[in-house]
């Protein structure tokens, strides 16, 4: 009875001592599987902060790409509208240029008419006696000395009276035309009490003509201009005698007028 007893004790204490362990491995292992809760949650809780760390990020650059498209966007319409006035500009200017070309083209023209003209009306004189050509734009009617004066004199002989008749008669049916008058002698320093030099000399000889014109044939003196080059624009040179006489002329000097023109440059006329 008394072994039954002991044995009875071994028997109550391996329980207990077995069911200490036990309840032991499974504390053991729910503390285990709560750490590794804790692990997983403080993971997560990383993650979630990077993730959110990320989205504020994206969030930051959609707003600056929403801002950059806003920009383009402006300034495509800018640009649009630039364009819209260039072309619209452009246009004009094509527009401009064609018409300026036409009315250089009617210039070329009227320019070509009067030479003819005037080449037809003084077809009886001599290239000696004078010219007729087209230079920078104008008509250069060129009346040697021979033909007009005496040697250092401004009064116009019986022959260039004649020439200026011819000249005139084409001048009054051609309303249009520009009329300027230049006198020119050669470098041979006058000596004379009327004239005390070539300026004197050469201004006097296209106020000559200029008489002549208005007075004898009734050109109106509103479209002439009168002035005197002296030495100092020859068209040969001064050091042969058919140099000299080739120097001394009065070049009446004929242009259509060009108040369209001007007005579509939107230059004064006057």
């Amino acid at each position: 009875m008394k072994f039954k007893k002991s044995n009875l004790l071994f028997l109550l204490a391996v329980c207990l001592f077995l069911g200490g362990c036990v309840s032991n491995k499974k504390f053991n292992a729910s503390q285990q599987a709560l750490q590794s809760a804790r692990n997983d949650s403080a993971q997560l809780a990383n993650q979630v902060s990077t993730l959110e760390t990320s989205v504020a990020q994206l969030k930051t650059q959609i707003a600056s790409l929403n801002s950059q498209v806003s920009d383009l966007a402006f300034k495509a319409g800018k640009y649009s509208t630039e364009s819209a006035n260039k072309s619209s500009e452009l246009a004009k200017q094509q527009e401009r240029l064609i018409q300026l070309q036409a009315l250089m083209d009617q210039q070329k023209k009227a320019i070509e008419d009067i030479r003819k003209k005037m080449t037809d009306a003084l077809v009886g004189f001599t290239s000696n006696e004078l010219t007729v050509s087209i230079k920078n734009g104008k008509v250069y009617v060129s009346l040697q000395e021979n033909l007009l004066f005496p040697s250092g004199s401004a009064k116009v002989n019986p022959k260039g009276v004649q020439a200026l008749g011819k000249l005139a008669a084409v001048l009054n049916t051609n309303p249009d035309i520009n009329v300027e008058i230049d006198g020119h002698t050669d470098s041979i320093p006058i000596r004379s009490s009327i004239y005390p030099d070539n300026w004197a000399l050469s201004t006097a000889r296209a106020v000559s003509i200029v008489r002549v014109l208005t007075k004898d044939y009734q050109v109106d003196p509103v479209r002439l201009v009168a002035s005197g080059q002296s030495q100092y624009d020859p068209v040969d040179t001064n050091s042969t005698p058919e140099g000299r006489a080739q120097n001394r002329r009065t070049d009446i000097i004929l242009s259509p007028k060009l108040d369209e023109l001007y007005k579509l440059l939107g230059t004064p006329t006057s």
